[in-house]
């Protein structure tokens, strides 16, 4: 009986835990923030809007056409149901979702870069190690309280310019950095470390950078934010050099003088 019980709420234990992850992240799936989500939606509404005026096109046509000639018949109904049901499978593909230009992506609004940012990254995901993955999830959920907090800044703040180049130039171009490796290359050990363990290493710090902005963006000391992003702009630079030679920064907060 005891052994039944534990079984029971075992299995009730891991229910619950299950419902909450789908409420809370189970749509990280699809979408790593909110933003890449919003930009994801509005693209499905254009979609749904193009799809209801082109089958409205269509019926207007069917009816001004039998107005015409007095009726159009069971052939001309099977017509308009069929350019109808074209016209949704036509509208519901395309136009596709378009990734992100690397180059774009530090461009517009705060929100539109943050968006842009985790759409691209979601596009990455499959030629990305496992570790990598949940790493790129955790970030996507971290984009999303940064991007906000950087709305209610001027977007003057020189701090505000180091954080951007952080999210949309830094952490794309290290992962566009280990994306150009050879994937028969990736295990290779280079400095004791794989392509695959270096890029988990710095995504990981990113992901701990991100959290130190964060924290001191609530703080409002911009000052050491505008330093400490000067200082994550000399050593991401360093590790963005050639591909094949990928090497996790070692970051630690810069030094108060």
């Amino acid at each position: 009986m005891a052994g039944e019980a534990h079984d029971s709420a075992a299995i009730l234990a891991s229910a619950r835990q299950s419902l909450t992850h789908q409420r809370a992240g189970g749509r990280r799936r699809g979408s790593i923030g909110r933003r890449s989500a919003e930009l994801k939606r509005r693209h499905l509404a254009r979609k749904a809007a193009r799809v209801a005026l082109a089958i409205g096109a269509v019926m207007l046509a069917t009816m001004i056409a039998g107005l015409v000639i007095g009726g159009i018949g069971v052939v001309g109904l099977f017509a308009a149901v069929l350019a109808g049901l074209a016209v949704l499978a036509f509208f519901s593909t395309f136009p596709r979702l378009k990734v992100p230009d690397l180059r774009a992506l530090n461009s517009g609004d705060v929100r539109t870069m943050v968006g842009r940012t985790e759409l691209w990254l979601e596009a990455q995901r499959p030629a990305l190690p496992a570790p990598a993955v949940r790493l790129v999830d955790r970030i996507g959920v971290q984009l999303d309280s940064l991007g906000v907090q950087l709305e209610g800044l001027d977007p003057a703040e020189p701090a505000v310019a180091e954080v951007r180049k952080l999210v949309g130039e830094h952490l794309p171009g290290m992962v566009e950095s280990y994306r150009r490796i050879p994937a028969h290359l990736r295990n290779e050990q280079r400095g004791g470390r794989s392509a695959d363990q270096q890029l988990a290493d710095a995504l990981g710090k990113v992901s701990g950078e991100i959290d130190e902005i964060s924290r001191q963006l609530a703080a409002g000391d911009l000052d050491a934010l505008a330093v400490r992003g000067r200082y994550l702009d000399y050593k991401y630079g360093d590790a963005l050099g050639e591909a094949p030679q990928l090497q996790s920064p070692q970051l630690s907060p810069p030094k108060e003088t």
